[in-house]
Order: C-alpha cells, then structure tokens, then sequence
C-alpha cells in the first residue's frame, strides 16, 4: 500500500475525527509509503480449551484454527482477567483491567471518554479502515448499562448488534442482507469479513477487522448445515469433571448460577448430546475461519495480515459439577489464544509458549502492530515481544476479576506463572473469608487447594503480598463511577468482614 499525503489531506478537511492536527502531520510522514499490517480479530463467546484439536482434544474437528495454530503461534497460559462478556470485551477494546474502564453487568455503560482511547477508535483516528461485525457486548454512554449508544458510526463497516445478538442472521439488522445465503449468524460473519476484506484491499490504507462471534454462547442454537460432524458421538470428560472434585473449592464458589447449571444444562446426564452441540457451534466458527483465511488469499493481502484468534472466556462444561463461566478457575477463565503475523520469522515453526497473558494484552498488541504509541493508562503489554522471542515474558502477574452477580460468589484472585491465589471475602451467616492457592503449572485441574494443606507457606506469603498489591492498584486506580471505588475495601483481606463497607452491586 502507498499513502497519498493528499488523501489524508483531504480526510482531515472533511471533517473525520483524525485527532490533533500534529497526529495528521505524523501521519503523513511515517507512512508516505504505508506498510502498516492489516489486522484481522476474532473473538468468540464461552469457548474453552477443550474445543480445539491444537489443544490436544482428539474428540473434536477445528481443521482451520489448527491450521492458524500451526502457521503462528499457540499461547498456552492466556487468561481472561474477568470471565464474562460484558466486561471482558471492554478490557480487550481499552486494554485496563475492569475497575479501570468501569464496564460491566450491574455496573454500568462505557465512558465516552474511556471509548476514545479504545484500540478500533486510535486505529482509525491513524488511517486505518476499520469494521466491526457481530455482538458488540457493551454500549457507549455516561448514563445507566444499556442505555447508551452502539459505535456504528464509529467503524466504517458496521456489521455488529446490541445485547446478545441472534443466531438467526435475518433478526440481526445490520446483517439481514446475509441472511438468505448464510441463515445462521456464524457463516454470516465469514462472509462480512469476505465482503469488507475485498473492498478494504483495494485502497491505499490499511485495515482492521474485528469479529465477535455469538457461538458458542447459549442459547444453544448450532447450524444445522453441520449435523451430521458429531452425530452420535461421544466425548471424552476432562480429569476434574463432576461435583466429587469440587470438595476443595470455597462454599462461596457454589452460590453463583455455575453450580447449579451442572443439572440443569444436562451436564450431569446428556453430557455427550450437550458437548456435541456445543462442539458444532465451534465447528460452524472453524468454518468461517477458513471464509477469512481464504478471503485474505484471493485479496492478495494474506502476507501483511495479522490474525489473533481468541474468546472472551472460558466454559466449565461440567468440569467441577459447574457450567456457565465467572469464576476464577481454569475452564472460566484460561482460554485459547493463537496468533500470526506471517511477517515475523518464527510463524510456521510450530512454536508455543506458556507465558503469562491476559485479554488487556490486545489493545496494546493491536496499537503495536500499527505503529502507534500505547497509552501508558493500559494494563496490558504488547504480544509481540514474545511473537519474537516464545521464552520471553511479559507479566509476572495478572489479576481475575469476578465483581458481578450474587455478592456472596464474587471474588478476586491474583496468578502467577505458576501459581493462582483466590480470596472469598464474603463472610456473612455460614460463610467465612476463604483462601485458595493452587499450583497451576503442575495442577491445571485444580484438584489440590494447597491452604487446606498449608503447603508450601512461603508461596502463600508472596501471593498474599501480590493479592494485597492488587487491593491498592484498585484503590488507586478504580474509576470513581459504576459502584467500583466500594470493591477495594469488600476484597480486602486485612479488614473484617463485620467492617466492610461500599456501595456493591448485590
């Protein structure tokens, strides 16, 4: 691609949200001759690990996203820092952990001004063509959740719808046009990004493209187009599946929804129907990935085109008699992540890498890869230092938020590389502040709680501290709107609970 200073020119005159006229200036220099990467994202909804083939489950048929995974590289130790919708596709659009860009369920909309630092707003405010297709997740706005705007004029190629969506492509407005050749939303979103990745490649400015997936979110709703890949079939269960290894985990984890959704979502006794279907909802997502991958190739832009491919969190599916998400552990909140930039000389080596990182880690990684200057606001780092280099860090923790539903099961927990620690605050009629620690690298099905063993002390000392640190980073930085300033004090282990005290979210 070749920039036209004129173009740009022409663009700042006309009145599109570039910036400062200093950014305008900056732009035409640095890229009179443009080779900024196209961007593709894509996220999906509740996948966990075990939906994939490049994760080491024989059981299921991704065949393009091990593809993806064998021409880039896999993270192993990616984590969610807060495992629900809502929230997690804030901390991915701004980079800032919860208590920073103030979104959630029961909390509240998006700030306008936390939106304006937003990775699809800097990109664009750059040069860059952006789009948008799928659940959007949150709204825009300074007044109560779900009563501010959705960013349609903010893209220039609008595919995306407020709540939850619909499977049903015909129900979703902006994407009816789909609907008699791809009914179900999943394909339609395969060939938006076709339609949008074919006309983007025709200009001089490079593009950035983000799909949000409804699959595998519930209602359970797969393509009948693929009925027949997992008729029948049985599936493997996970070491930790079933209510007998959940002994170790806190009473306060069995409060929330996860807990009983085990029976209720047949979990407990139509285990092999329930994954099928939930298998088919990712495989239908496999197939619009390879719309993309191949839409890139007929484009001619496949080799300056970065593709991230991840999910806004995990789903237990029965592991630890628990359904659903939320909650700190594992299948919530540790999720697939691979990555490739077909520009870099370690792509198509097979490589993985088990450093830790979490979703605030894309805005900066995106803002990276189109040469812009990362917000010293973000939490998160960019993933290209270990694209470069697979033994590299970047964090040495993370936090996993859990400030929504009832008050009894929200927690807070700090990890490590190796090592997870949870703290229960709720302390009210039979319950009792509660600690957990968990060696991750070694115990990935958290099976042995070492508190309950004391084992080993000087661990629990250090992850106390890293957890206590994380208590002032959220007194520090909590924005002072949304009912998050109050959280502090409820997660903070040296006040007791008769003194707790902040206006929560029940």
């Amino acid at each position: 691609m070749h920039s036209n200073i004129f173009f740009y020119v022409l663009l700042f005159l006309s009145g599109r949200r570039l910036g400062v006229l200093s950014l305008l200036f900056w732009s035409c220099l640095t890229f009179a001759e443009d080779n900024r990467p196209n961007i593709v994202f894509l996220l999906t909804d509740d996948q966990n690990l075990y939906s994939m083939g490049c994760y080491g489950t024989p059981d299921v048929i991704t065949p393009n996203l091990d593809q993806l995974a064998s021409d880039g590289i896999v993270f192993d130790h990616h984590y969610d820092t807060t495992a629900i919708c809502m929230a997690s596709r804030a901390n991915i659009m701004t980079g800032k952990y919860e208590y920073k860009n103030g979104t959630n369920f029961s909390h509240g909309d998006m700030r306008e001004e936390i939106w304006a630092e937003a990775y699809p707003m800097l990109l664009r405010e750059a040069g860059y063509q952006t789009a948008f297709a799928g659940k959007f997740g949150f709204n825009i706005g300074d007044g109560e959740e779900g009563r501010g705007r959705l960013p349609e004029g903010d893209f220039d190629r609008w595919g995306g719808g407020p709540g939850q969506t619909y499977y049903q492509t015909a129900k979703n407005k902006s994407m009816a046009k789909y609907a008699e050749d791809y009914p179900h939303s999943t394909l339609s979103y395969g060939a938006f990004s076709r339609d949008f990745i074919k006309e983007a490649s025709q200009s001089e400015m490079p593009f950035c493209l983000s799909i949000s997936f409804k699959a595998a979110h519930r209602p359970t709703t797969p393509d009948p187009k693929f009925d027949d890949v997992y008729a029948s079939k049985t599936f493997t269960k996970p070491g930790n599946y079933g209510r007998e290894f959940s002994e170790q985990f806190a009473l306060q984890s069995k409060q929330g929804r996860q807990y009983v959704r085990f029976e209720e979502w047949g979990y407990s006794d139509r285990y092999d129907e329930v994954m099928a279907i939930y298998y088919q909802q990712i495989y239908a997502v496999d197939v619009a990935v390879g719309m993309i991958r191949k839409a890139l190739e007929e484009a001619g832009v496949s080799e300056n085109t970065v593709v991230i491919f991840t999910s806004d969190n995990g789903f237990f599916c029965g592991s630890h008699g628990y359904g659903s998400k939320v909650l700190p552990y594992e299948e919530a909140s540790r999720v697939p992540l691979l990555m490739y930039d077909p520009r870099n000389g370690n792509s198509g080596k097979g490589y993985r890498t088990d450093a830790l990182t979490g979703n605030i880690d894309f805005a900066p990684t995106i803002l990276e890869l189109a040469g812009l200057e990362i917000p010293e606001s973000m939490d998160g780092r960019s993933l290209m230092a270990i694209y470069n280099d697979p033994q590299a860090e970047i964090h040495k923790s993370l936090q996993l938020i859990n400030a929504w539903g009832p008050l009894v099961a929200q927690s807070l927990a700090v990890l490590t590389k190796d090592w997870k620690y949870i703290y229960w605050p709720y302390g009210a009629d039979e319950f009792v502040p509660t600690e957990e620690l968990y060696k991750v690298s070694e115990d990935r099905l958290e099976l042995l709680n070492r508190v309950q063993k004391n084992q080993p002390p000087e661990v629990l000392r250090e992850m106390r501290k890293r957890y206590d640190a994380a208590i002032n980073d959220w007194r520090k930085d909590a924005v002072p709107f949304n009912r998050y300033e109050g959280y502090a004090d409820f997660y903070d282990r040296s006040i007791p609970w008769a003194k707790k005290k902040g206006n929560l979210s029940q």
